[in-house]
């Protein structure tokens, strides 16, 4: 698997996971227009504002069924917060969910986002009912944490690694 920078033709993949306006505000955040289209998905995604990544397929990660590489995978983002690598809008595709492929996004983005921005500590935001993402992040070794800060949103945990 490998972290790529998104083509659009990512983005209209990852448009397509969402099928309802909860789905997408589970996934963004506030403040991304619903319905959508390439325009304004592209335009709240900020990929100018937010260091952008696809985690996608080599020919060996990927069943023998499956016809192409260079599957997307996953998405994610990350910026500095508060002197922190913050990610942000982790995704897999729900065709390969519970695949360990949400261990992979976090394992690389970390990596990067860390050497990139010289920081030495990861934060995110989840929503608290969002108990399969926190699982997820709490197996990658994120904790729930205090936000330093009146937190932005509420129903919000702030996590740390």
């Amino acid at each position: 698997m490998t972290l790529t920078q998104p083509l659009t033709s990512h983005v209209i993949e990852l448009m397509s996971w969402f099928s309802n306006e909860k789905e997408l505000t589970d996934w963004s955040g506030p403040n991304f227009r619903y319905p959508y289209n390439l325009t304004t998905f592209s335009e709240d995604l900020s990929m100018n504002n937010f260091n952008s990544f696809s985690l996608t397929s080599d020919l060996i990660d990927l069943p023998e069924n499956t016809d192409s590489t260079n599957k997307l995978l996953a998405f994610g983002q990350y910026y500095e917060r508060l002197g922190k690598c913050h990610l942000a809008r982790l995704i897999v595709n729900p065709q390969y969910r519970g695949k360990g492929i949400a261990a992979q996004l976090m394992k690389q983005l970390v990596d990067i986002g860390l050497n990139d921005l010289q920081v030495t500590t990861c934060s995110l935001f989840v929503w608290d009912h969002n108990k399969s993402a926190i699982k997820s992040y709490l197996k990658h070794g994120f904790t729930v944490s205090d936000y330093p800060e009146n937190i932005p949103l509420k129903n919000c945990l702030y996590m740390i690694k």
